[in-house]
């Protein structure tokens, strides 16, 4: 395999990014994640990149922080700036990011999971947040993330305890879409890809971008808000443009139903 810490393919419109460190868990060093950071950052600037896979070589999506190394640069990672700000370099990538989760994914790397929009999981993966144990204060959205996606008394379970969640659970509680087979995962979120990137383009991107802001304030000003960005999209909506999506969506259907 490449000595590259981070590999990109492309499948059409669809990028697949791997973190490329097996033999360290993939562990997310300041190297990792600065290179994780400038991969997007180059994504966000192709303009035939509608979506991005991304996942992790070997037997772990990512161990999480390499805390030898935090040890001597510093644990507040949610103030990283720059070039090595993981969550803002995730949070600011306008196309779909789909976790495809092949393996331990444990406190930074559970982390790194939450930055993206939809999750899926092999059933070989395994979930754990261990801030509490090694004495670390999440900086990158964990607390705030994980009870609102699988609620409140989960999320203190698996943080008060460090305990595993198995891929299976994970479906059952709401963390992941699907588990599959370790060799049915990767064509799975490639193929979730494709589906993504084949809306509209600037529908898509507005999309993403109207639920997560709108997930980060009051539901009453959120509701306010889609009703603006309603209004102001459909400024732009032409009969004849509905008429032919529609004719799309409906022939898409029927050949899903076939």
């Amino acid at each position: 395999m490449s000595d590259s810490i981070v590999l990109v393919e492309r499948d059409g419109p669809v990028a697949i990014v791997t973190l490329n460190r097996p033999d360290a868990l993939n562990a997310l060093s300041r190297a990792l994640r600065r290179e994780i950071v400038k991969t997007f950052q180059e994504l966000a600037e192709d303009d035939t990149v509608r979506a991005v896979v991304l996942t992790g070589a070997g037997r772990a999506f990512t161990a999480g922080v390499d805390l030898k190394e935090a040890g001597q640069t510093g644990f507040a990672l949610g103030a990283d700036g720059g070039e090595i700000d993981l969550g803002k370099g995730l949070a600011a990538f306008p196309w779909p990011i789909i976790g495809a989760i092949n393996g331990f994914a444990i406190t930074g790397g559970f982390e790194l999971a939450l930055m993206c929009d939809v999750l899926l999981a092999s059933e070989s993966a395994k979930f754990a947040d261990t801030h509490a144990r090694v004495g670390i204060m999440p900086g990158w959205g964990l607390s705030q993330k994980l009870s609102r996606l699988i609620g409140i008394s989960r999320a203190k379970e698996l943080s008060f305890t460090g305990n595993f969640l198995d891929a299976e659970t994970a479906e059952r509680w709401g963390l992941v879409n699907r588990v599959y087979a370790p060799d049915e995962l990767l064509p799975a979120a490639i193929q979730l890809g494709h589906d993504m990137a084949s809306c509209d383009a600037n529908m898509l991107k507005n999309y993403k971008q109207v639920i997560d802001e709108g997930f980060a304030i009051p539901f009453g000003d959120a509701m306010k808000m889609e009703v603006k960005r309603s209004a102001e999209h459909a400024a732009g909506v032409t009969a004849e443009s509905v008429e032919a999506a529609r004719q799309s969506v409906t022939q898409r259907g029927r050949g899903q139903q076939g």
